[in-house]
């Protein structure tokens, strides 16, 4: 007599904790946000504008007027039901793709802009364009916190390379006339800071954050001095570089929406789009790439195969600073036009937040660090056009996400695994 078993399922220990159920959970408190507050509890009869082009634009383009509170509740069944797929997803064992993360967090932040602006009228172009330019600086300090951590070694004196950056940049401008000497002083400023850092945490071997926080409290307390005893009372001389003026890229800075925000800048943002490439190619798709990333990663390993950890580290370390002084310069000769004291505003440790949020790579660390300006500049739209929502809601939007991305609401977030331990060759 035979036994006929049925098949038995084992599900694994492994495959069990791969299912996490933080991102439809966060999709569905969001989705409900979005479609009760947002749709059901919306203005009837409101209708909010959104301007397009701009006066200079080779084609015009309509202001786009919509009814707030239907669109806001289409917008907010969307949220829901990918909210409703990302569990299929989950359940079924498969994680939740990228893509679907950008589609929801697109439709949930369109559906707040239509619910804010009910009644009133932005211009879509300006706010995509100040969006770019507060976060330039908050870019060129997350692609330096990248190249340092890559390597293994944790920066965070990006606040004080970016002010000493912004300083240099003004005074020396100021001196020759010259905007080109400006940012070249501006890099330099990063990397003499980057020197120091360097010096200290891989030769001598000295706490990676304690220098980091040194250094930034060393850079404030000596352009807060140079600038009570040489900028404030003699700024015309010392402390008028002007601003750089933009160059707008023949038929590309033409095309509606797109061509004002990202083809008519300054020099500096044309840098800041080549940094990010090139971050990114030579970090994942070069042999210098892959000894920086095994150097983060496991530095005895990579000591065996020939590679100098120590080299390496310190190379990168004053890349990084050269960067983020590069950043610096577009406080002064890129949006003000003179330096004031502090003016760097903390972006440096926002730039780290970028950079964790992007997950130590420069594309992500790109997208993470609009975020920032978006929020940023969103506040200070809606409060021009007197939004009831407070100010201080729109400035914690991007420290919440960030907190969530931390958490691994969007993933496994995890920094290279020798990074801020420092290697001595045994």
């Amino acid at each position: 007599m035979s036994t006929v078993t049925a098949p038995v399922t084992v599900v694994t220990h492994a495959e069990i904790k791969t299912r996490s159920w933080k991102a439809p959970i966060a999709f569905t408190f969001f989705g409900v946000l979005a479609f009760v507050v947002f749709g059901l509890l919306g203005q009837p009869g409101d209708e909010s504008t959104f301007g397009i082009s701009t006066a200079s634009d080779f084609v015009q383009i309509d202001p786009i007027t919509v009814p707030a509170k239907p669109v806001a509740l289409i917008l907010g069944a969307v949220c829901l039901a990918i909210a409703a797929y990302s569990f299929v997803l989950v359940g079924s064992g498969a994680g939740v793709p990228t893509w679907l993360m950008v589609t929801f967090g697109v439709a949930f932040v369109l559906a707040f802009l239509v619910w804010a602006v009910a009644g009133a009228q932005i211009s879509f172009t300006s706010l995509l364009s100040g969006t770019l330019a507060l976060s330039v600086p908050i870019v060129f300090g997350a692609l330096s916190g990248v190249l340092c951590e890559r390597a293994g070694v944790i920066n965070i004196a990006i606040e004080g390379q970016l002010l000493a950056g912004a300083f240099l940049s003004a005074v020396v401008a100021s001196l020759t006339d010259s905007h080109l000497a400006g940012i070249v002083a501006a890099i330099f400023a990063g990397l003499l800071v980057a020197v120091v850092l360097a010096v200290f945490t891989i030769k001598y071997i000295v706490n990676q954050i304690i220098v980091g926080v040194v250094l930034n409290v060393l850079v404030l307390g000596v352009t807060n001095f140079l600038y009570g005893r040489l900028l404030a009372p003699e700024g015309a001389t010392w402390n008028t570089p002007g601003r750089l003026s933009r160059i707008k890229i023949p038929v590309l800075g033409d095309i509606p929406v797109i061509g004002p925000v990202v083809f008519n800048q300054t020099v500096i943002v044309y840098l800041m789009y080549i940094a990010v490439i090139a971050v990114h190619v030579a970090l994942f798709s070069t042999r210098w790439g892959l000894r920086v990333r095994a150097v983060g990663e496991h530095p005895q390993a990579a000591d065996t195969l020939g590679i100098r950890v120590n080299s390496i580290r310190f190379r990168n370390v004053l890349l990084g600073g050269m960067v983020a002084g590069l950043g610096g310069a577009f406080f002064t000769l890129g949006n003000v036009g003179s330096f004031s004291k502090e003016m760097s505003a903390g972006q440096g440790f926002i730039a780290l937040a970028a950079m964790i949020f992007g997950r130590w790579t420069p594309i992500g660390a790109l997208g993470a660090a609009l975020l920032f300006g978006f929020a940023n500049n969103l506040q200070s739209v809606l409060g021009i056009i007197g939004t009831p929502i407070p100010s201080e809601f729109m400035l914690m939007a991007p420290y919440l996400a960030t907190i969530f991305a931390v958490a691994g609401l969007v993933g496994r977030v995890r920094a290279p695994a020798a990074d801020g331990e420092p290697y001595v060759k045994s």
